[in-house]
């Protein structure tokens, strides 16, 4: 019972941050498209890592980042490697960040 309502927290957390979604995948994309250039491999296989922490972002997002997993580290790390200003988000902006975007 305390999963189906930390995943129905989230869910509803999600869809009341329809504004940062815009700019999380402007950034996203210029960085992808910048990035496709010079290895265009790793480019996509990054964004499947960080579709792929979307589950994991809305248990850290409703537990107020106290449920952290391996997945999500490094789909936090791919964002920040890719985008600065995500070099200077917190872990919790990244993350609600992922589910606006997905």
């Amino acid at each position: 019972m305390k999963h189906s309502s930390l995943t129905l927290a989230a869910l509803l957390f999600a869809c009341a941050l329809p504004a940062q979604a815009s700019s999380f995948a402007g950034t996203s994309a210029g960085a992808s498209s910048a990035g496709s250039s010079a290895s265009s491999g790793s480019t996509s296989g990054d964004d499947k890592l960080v579709q792929a922490a979307r589950e994991d972002a809305a248990g850290f997002v409703a537990s107020e980042g106290r449920v952290r997993s391996a997945r999500l580290e490094a789909a936090l790390r791919v964002l920040r490697e890719r985008d600065a200003a995500a070099r200077q988000a917190s872990d919790l902006e990244l993350a609600r960040k992922i589910l606006a975007a997905g």
